[in-house]
């Protein structure tokens, strides 16, 4: 029988205030107490470093010149931690990534297979990121895998559509929020 978890991927406030989405965070809480409700794992998976930064390159497009600037916020930062409204509890997983895939850096492999866990449900910001490159390696390492489409969040809606419905459904069940949650309380 398969092992689900819930993936909350980057839903740090530095991020979620880059995406004014009012609707955004209510429908990622009714996926945490869908969750909660069916006794699935929740893992929040955020980006992080240390202070000055020693696992930046300066090669690295995405976070170098962020890193090299000062401009990134430290894991310390209050900027940094998950939105208030959708606050871990204690029984609640927290990974800590260095790049945008949420297994890049991080121990979220060693946490799900000591777990069992073979079925990620992702959700996230952003879709072109965060999303896009968890899904690919965890399709390469053999997850079952569902994204929650109005779960993710994309600067670029046309490429949140293309995503969520031309490039996701080769690799994962592509669903929304209600219809999971739904599917869960069966």
């Amino acid at each position: 029988m398969s092992q689900s978890a819930l993936l909350v991927m980057d839903v740090q406030r530095v991020v979620v205030d880059r995406y004014p989405d009012p609707d955004y965070l209510p429908r990622l809480r009714e996926a945490t107490e869908a969750a909660r409700a069916a006794g699935l794992p929740i893992i929040y998976v955020v980006v992080g470093f240390r202070p000055n930064y020693p696992e930046v390159s300066a090669r690295n497009k995405m976070f170098g010149a962020l890193a090299l600037g000062g401009r990134m916020p430290a894991s310390s930062d209050e900027a940094t931690r998950i939105h208030p409204d959708l606050a871990p509890r204690p029984e609640d997983i927290v990974v800590t990534k260095r790049r945008v895939s949420a297994f890049a850096g991080s121990d979220l492999e060693i946490v799900l297979r000591a777990r069992e866990i073979d079925h990620l449900v992702l959700t996230g910001i952003a879709t072109s990121g965060v999303v896009l490159s968890t899904l690919r390696q965890a399709a390469d390492l053999d997850f079952g895998l569902t994204v929650l489409a109005d779960g993710c969040l994309d600067a670029d809606p046309e490429v949140h559509r293309v995503l969520t419905e031309k490039v996701f459904p080769s690799q994962a069940d592509v669903t929304t929020v209600a219809d999971w949650a739904a599917n869960l309380a069966r």
